[in-house]
């Protein structure tokens, strides 16, 4: 497991737009970015501010052959700032578009609804190159993240459009506590009160 950098930047936004343009369904992603014909770009932008957000409030992790990431947020530390407010600028701009924001906002509240008030981890998104699809390089990621945190207390909260990625976050002690269905497709929100080390091996996720 590598810590990312401010230099890991463009590696990151590459791994997770070759992970998310291929796909064309309902989901947070696509509901995000405007479709156009600037989509690709458009959702560079998304993982750009992604990247950013997690390095300004949390922590970025790559796995040790460079092919997945893992975007986490700490509630507590995402705070005004100047470059918060640009970047959020930038996003509404560039990938989302401003006739399109009341719609996105909209989402956020009833996402945001089922967080609570106070400190919690917030794994924001993570994804492997299309060619380690289907190997461990994902899942030893986000266990070797699990370990790391195991002596942590706060709780961690997702919220993921992707049944394959709820039954992932499940193998790792992750429950789902709510589905939100009013936006066109399902959102999942899945909690665990404290990390423990996981009971799956990786050979089994």
């Amino acid at each position: 497991m590598i810590r990312a950098t401010q230099a890991d930047r463009k590696l990151v936004v590459n791994i997770l737009v070759e992970a998310f343009e291929p796909l064309d369904d309902n989901n947070s992603i696509n509901f995000v970015v405007k479709q156009d014909d600037k989509r690709t770009q458009r959702m560079q932008v998304l993982m750009g501010y992604l990247f950013d957000t997690a390095m300004r409030t949390g922590e970025v992790f790559l796995s040790d052959n460079r092919a997945s990431c893992l975007l986490i947020t700490y509630a507590h530390k995402d705070k005004f700032s100047i470059a918060k407010l640009w970047s959020t600028l930038q996003l509404a701009f560039r990938c989302i578009g401003i006739e399109r924001v009341g719609k996105v906002l909209k989402r956020q509240k009833i996402i945001q609804r089922n967080y609570p008030e106070g400190k919690y981890i917030r794994p924001m998104i993570f994804a492997v190159k299309n060619e380690f699809k289907g190997t461990v390089t994902a899942a030893k990621l986000i266990m070797q993240v699990f370990n790391d945190f195991k002596k942590n207390e706060l709780p961690i909260i997702v919220d993921t459009a992707s049944e394959e990625h709820v039954r992932l976050y499940q193998k790792f002690g992750l429950k789902v506590f709510k589905k939100e269905e009013g936006l066109g497709f399902p959102i999942y929100l899945l909690r665990m009160n404290r990390v423990m080390s996981p009971l799956a091996t990786v050979e089994n996720v």
